[in-house]
């Protein structure tokens, strides 16, 4: 197949951590990376945030970054780009003339937007992956939503239009025929993955050593820090733990030269009296992230919503329990009571309460961290998600074929 995957915002090439970047951009980099290594031809099209970057890439075998100029080329909030949208689909046809992509992979709504545009002038199908939906963020953010008011329009024409929707988890799925109305029949499962050889178990005492922390209990946290991502509840929990753990705990995230959101954390330790048992690491390449996981016995994430959460599939890769809160994706990765646990978001006493349990029982500890790892093997390695979207794909291209000779 020859692919054309559209992320306008969420480039292979972005340094993660940023407000805007994130499980996005991991899922794009290796679902591409790992289609070309099955003998795919995929170009990844994004918004050019930098105007010394090449318009292409290369980027992995079989996988090229094309990078089109639509509005200013430097870096444009997510929320801010939907403007630039109809000069980034004119690019895109451009560049798309005489390439014969038998396929639009459209990722987020706005790239959703282009897929459609396409549809109706290339004759191209489209699947689609939303990431994130904006009525749910609109019911968990409320005000603070700063979605433009075409979002909510522009969901309900690429469900009209799509092909087929790569949903990630069940709880997606909900929201689709839940809020949307989505056509059950045009919708399949199709989960986010964790590279399962960079992501591995290693030995937690050697682990610690060389990041310099203490040989205590260790939780890591690993994320963007932003308000939603629900840090705060858990460095309240972390008070509520019994003295005898010693406990410490390591936070892993945030933009270079910190952030506001890394500031308020670090402003509420301290009023918390726990500034000696937190430890931030700032941000961190993708590639050395193991090493934290590694070097934690629990791993935790707590966000107040979450329409997948790639950080679970990584501490579980790294055979390293997880408790994480019943939302979104993660009540799905998660087994809970077999690979880690599920808590509700914003309750930092149903949080102690796990992260006692693991923390004083080893054996649990590590039955638990072995089952993960299985499930990361038997579920949700890239190269089993690759499988499965490569096969919706076909079907798409299969069931297209006949449409497009008719219309043309």
């Amino acid at each position: 197949m020859r692919l054309a995957m559209i992320s306008e915002h969420a480039s292979p090439l972005a340094t993660l951590g940023g407000e805007d970047s994130g499980g996005q951009n991991v899922y794009v980099a290796e679902l591409a990376r790992r289609l070309g290594a099955m003998g795919h031809a995929v170009d990844v099209f994004t918004h050019r945030d930098d105007a010394n970057l090449s318009e292409v890439v290369p980027f992995s075998e079989g996988v090229r970054v094309v990078n089109l100029t639509a509005g200013p080329a430097e870096a444009v909030p997510k929320d801010e780009i939907f403007p630039f949208m109809g000069e980034f689909r004119d690019a895109f046809y451009r560049f798309a003339e005489g390439k014969d992509y038998d396929l639009v992979h459209a990722n987020f709504w706005m790239s959703g937007w282009v897929a459609c545009e396409a549809k109706r002038d290339l004759r191209l199908p489209f699947a689609q992956t939303f990431h994130a939906l904006g009525e749910v963020k609109k019911r968990e953010q409320g005000e603070a939503d700063t979605s433009p008011p075409e979002r909510r329009a522009t969901e309900m024409r690429i469900l009209d239009e799509v092909d087929l929707v790569l949903a990630t988890c069940p709880a997606e799925v909900e929201d689709l025929t839940g809020l949307y109305d989505a056509d059950p029949e045009r919708l399949t499962l199709v989960p986010c993955g964790v590279d399962a050889e960079t992501f591995r178990s290693v030995d937690g005492d050697e682990a610690r050593r060389k990041l310099g922390l203490p040989d205590r209990p260790t939780v890591v946290y690993v994320g963007r820090l932003v308000p939603r991502k629900g840090v705060d509840t858990l460095v309240r929990a972390f008070t509520l733990l019994p003295g005898r753990l010693d406990a410490r705990l390591v936070i892993v995230g945030g933009e270079p030269g910190g952030s506001p959101e890394a500031d308020r954390l670090s402003m509420l330790a301290r009023e918390l009296g726990i500034e000696g048992r937190v430890t931030f690491a700032g941000s961190r390449l993708q590639g050395e992230l193991y090493h934290y996981y590694g070097a934690a016995d629990v791993a935790v994430t707590v966000p107040h919503y979450e329409p997948f959460g790639m950080t679970p599939l990584e501490a579980m890769a790294c055979a390293t329990p997880v408790v994480g809160a019943n939302v979104g994706g993660i009540k799905t990765s998660i087994a809970a009571g077999e690979t880690g646990y599920l808590v509700p978001p914003k309750d930092p006493e149903a949080l102690t309460v796990c992260l006692s349990r693991l923390l004083s029982d080893p054996a649990l500890r590590r039955r638990m961290g072995r089952s993960a790892r299985r499930r990361i093997e038997d579920h949700y390695t890239w190269e089993s998600v690759a499988t499965l979207a490569a096969t919706a794909f076909s079907k798409i291209i299969r069931e297209a074929a006949p449409r497009v000779f008719r219309t043309a």
